[in-house]
């Protein structure tokens, strides 16, 4: 063999390797160390950032991105205020998108960290009436914008559906579905492959597999599920937290 077709034989080879990345890896977008996003299509991401406790641990923590027709709703704020700003500097600044409002998918401060950022850039955050509740409780601001049990919200010509189907995580955790591409942003009450249960603090684990199958049960054509915290996954992860929380006689 020649020198020349050992070097073809090299090109096609690497070629051939950079074909295979993981789709998750060669769709990672890094604004800053501090906010990274992982594309899912041309108009969903999910944003990752992580937020600082108290005690000096940090952890990284999942939102979402919807967008069409130069609009965006993001869900759950990022978990810190340098985080939250860069996002909404990405999406008004580099994309030229208009955010129509940030919608908290519960109390926690891992979902409304950024809120103030949100404020200072008029941008409405909105949450259940029940989260507005919680959030009083625990002295932190209150969102703009309040609804009962359903919020349909509209993006460019693209629907969202905002639900709360009962307790898991918290007494308050909604799911946001996103019917035209079959995305179910889960928050905390859906857990990635494999995790353990987490921060049962304010969670009704009686309740925490029910109320999972209920959302299961209304969109039965799921095709991506993204949790709080860790990978996304598909409708595995439904039946990964159902079987995690599930009550054995």
């Amino acid at each position: 063999m020649t020198k020349h077709h050992i070097k073809s034989l090299i090109y096609i080879l690497l070629v051939f390797l950079m074909s295979c990345k993981p789709k998750e890896e060669s769709n990672l977008i890094k604004v800053s160390d501090n906010l990274k996003l992982t594309k899912i299509n041309d108009h969903s991401y999910i944003h990752i950032s992580k937020i600082f406790l108290d005690n000096g641990k940090q952890y990284a923590s999942n939102g979402f991105i919807y967008i069409d027709d130069n609009e965006a709703f993001v869900f759950d704020s990022p978990a810190n205020d340098i985080a939250t700003e860069q996002l909404i500097n990405w999406l008004q600044e580099e994309k030229g998108i208009t955010i129509k409002g940030v919608i908290f998918n519960h109390f926690h401060r891992d979902c409304n960290e950024g809120m103030d950022i949100f404020k200072k850039y008029n941008i409405p955050s909105i949450a259940s009436k029940m989260t507005a509740q919680l959030m009083k409780e625990k002295k932190y601001k209150q969102p703009d914008e309040v609804f009962e049990n359903e919020l349909i919200l509209n993006v460019g010509s693209k629907k969202i559906i905002n639900t709360f189907f009962g307790q898991a995580h918290s007494k308050d955790n909604i799911v946001s579905y996103f019917p035209e591409d079959q995305i179910l942003f889960g928050g905390c009450m859906i857990k990635s492959m494999n995790a353990s249960k987490g921060n049962l603090a304010d969670a009704n684990v009686l309740e925490w597999s029910n109320t999972v199958r209920k959302i299961k049960k209304a969109y039965p054509d799921i095709e991506t599920v993204i949790p709080g915290h860790g990978d996304q996954g598909n409708q595995d992860l439904l039946e990964f937290t159902i079987n995690l929380f599930n009550i054995k006689d």
